[in-house]
């Protein structure tokens, strides 16, 4: 690529308590160029982006922006350098207004040392036209859908003049309609000279987008190439360090009784009725569009939400789901869309995380026997392969993959009879996801009964016997593994399938 580089960082190093992060990486980015940063979870990319954003410091190597040495020691002076990340998880204030958050710490005053409300409003609507959003700057964030934040945050940073500008997972929450929009976003922002990162484990994302790929792996530099002269295998088989001939690891299963049934089944709100059923040793997906009502189906059926009308069935039985307690007394185990926010106990350790909805059975008249506490977590990190210092190691600061297995591991270790699994695989990376399909088809082995909720229409098709389509909260169609296909998927979806579009 002709040109000097807009950033350039060279033999840049990190190493933290026991772990050494990055190692001599190197890495250009061009004006006006889309450049896709590409690895398993905890390969480094998070490191990096961290020190261009002025939380980490390298501990050796440097960064230079247009030639000239930095050094990036607060977010700060990131910003002053013109440089903008945009999170997985946006850093927006939800209960303040669009406007007050594209203002937020750089408020203008009134010459008596007021904020200047009107000044600010009219600011945000120059901001938000800059980017194309046409968005009502009195609306509070907290109401907007995650794209409409997400757009807010772009204007935020085009607004403060930035010339690097980091996407770190943009899509994860998105509709189909959002993501295209914030491609057109990144179109806008290349051909304005503005030179972009962007970190996705959506493969066909990056070859939609990309001018060039940077993989890395277990903090090391593998390869750069332009998109052009690597392939998506290539791509993978650099990112894993192995080739993966079946990603959705998928072999015969053969369904036995049902032993979970919904008849009649609503929330009272909008999804529902539906009628549906699991089958012990069978794999299940349940597909539609965003907004269709799939995890509030996975809600009702774990006990999260109650079900307002309707009957529940485990092996024949009918069954008061009321509570999360009641679904796992009942052998039922749900994962939720959102581990971050459903499912962990960041600031808790791996054992305290995997044990803790099977307390009982690690305790003698309510006293916690260490032992058995061991035992039963070494089992599950060594079963579902959790990359870990030990045990003790927080969950918050292990990869997203490995955070998976760990809520995965916590229903594992209570042997479910169903397991309900929704978006199992967001934002994990190819070989995590490799291995938590391995997962789910060992499961429908041992006789579990397994639902998949997934956005993925490929990952719904590659792990499922059989798949279930939702639209507007009812179930549309269900379909064998023979006859699924994306495009019969989605014809259910949209309403097409049944001229009710």
């Amino acid at each position: 690529m002709s040109g000097a580089p807009l950033l350039r960082m060279a033999g840049v190093s990190k190493s933290f308590p026991g772990v050494r992060a990055l190692t001599e990486v190197s890495f250009e980015l061009h004006p006006g160029e889309v450049h896709a940063l590409m690895g398993e979870n905890g390969a480094g990319k998070s490191t990096l982006i961290k020190m261009l954003a002025g939380v980490h410091s390298p501990d050796s190597g440097g960064i230079e922006i247009d030639g000239r040495a930095v050094s990036i020691d607060s977010p700060q002076r990131a910003a002053s350098l013109g440089i903008a990340v945009i999170h997985q998880e946006l850093n927006l204030a939800p209960n303040l207004t669009v406007a007050q958050n594209l203002a937020l710490g750089q408020e203008p005053r009134t010459r008596w040392g007021l904020v200047d409300r009107a000044r600010i409003r009219g600011d945000a609507v120059r901001k938000l036209e800059r980017v194309g959003a046409y968005v009502d700057p009195d609306t509070p964030v907290g109401q907007l859908s995650v794209g409409i934040q997400q757009v807010v945050e772009i204007a935020r940073a085009v607004a403060q003049d930035a010339r690097v500008l980091v996407l770190d997972e943009p899509t994860a929450a998105l509709s189909e309609s959002e993501a295209q929009r914030l491609f057109e976003l990144v179109g806008e922002m290349r051909r304005n000279g503005m030179g972009l990162i962007y970190i996705s484990h959506r493969m066909e994302e990056v070859y939609q987008i990309a001018d060039r790929v940077t993989v890395f792996r277990d903090g090391e530099w593998v390869d750069t190439s332009p998109r052009g002269d690597v392939t998506p295998e290539q791509v993978v088989s650099r990112m894993v360090g192995r080739e993966l001939t079946d990603l959705y690891a998928r072999t015969r299963h053969v369904p036995g009784e049902v032993a979970l049934e919904a008849r009649g089944v609503s929330d009272g709100a909008g999804v529902g009725p539906v009628d549906l059923h699991l089958r012990a040793g069978e794999v299940v997906g349940l597909a539609g569009l965003i907004g269709a009502g799939r995890t509030e189906v996975a809600r009702l059926l774990f006990g999260a939400e109650r079900a307002k009308t309707g009957e529940i069935r485990l092996a024949g039985q009918p069954v008061r789901l009321r509570s999360p307690r009641d679904g796992i007394s009942n052998g039922i185990g749900l994962v939720p869309e959102s581990r971050k926010e459903q499912a962990l106990f960041l600031d808790m350790t791996v054992r305290d995380n995997v044990v803790v909805t099977g307390l009982g059975e690690v305790s003698d008249f309510g006293v916690l026997r260490r032992t058995r506490i061991a035992h039963r977590v070494n089992e599950q990190v060594e079963a579902l392969r959790v990359r870990c210092s030990s045990a003790l190691q927080r969950v918050r600061h292990l990869s997203g993959g490995n955070q998976q297995k760990v809520v995965l591991g916590r229903w594992l270790a209570i042997r479910p009879r169903v397991l309900l699994l929704d978006e199992p695989t967001r934002g994990v990376d190819v070989g995590a996801k490799h291995e938590i399909y391995k997962i789910i088809d060992g499961l429908a082995h041992e006789g579990v009964a397994v639902l998949v909720v997934s956005s993925d229409l490929p990952e719904v098709l590659g792990v499922s016997d059989r798949i279930i389509v939702m639209r507007n909260g009812v179930i549309a169609g269900e379909l064998g593994r023979d006859e699924a296909t994306e495009e019969s998927v989605m014809l259910h979806a949209t309403g097409v399938a049944s001229g009710t579009h």
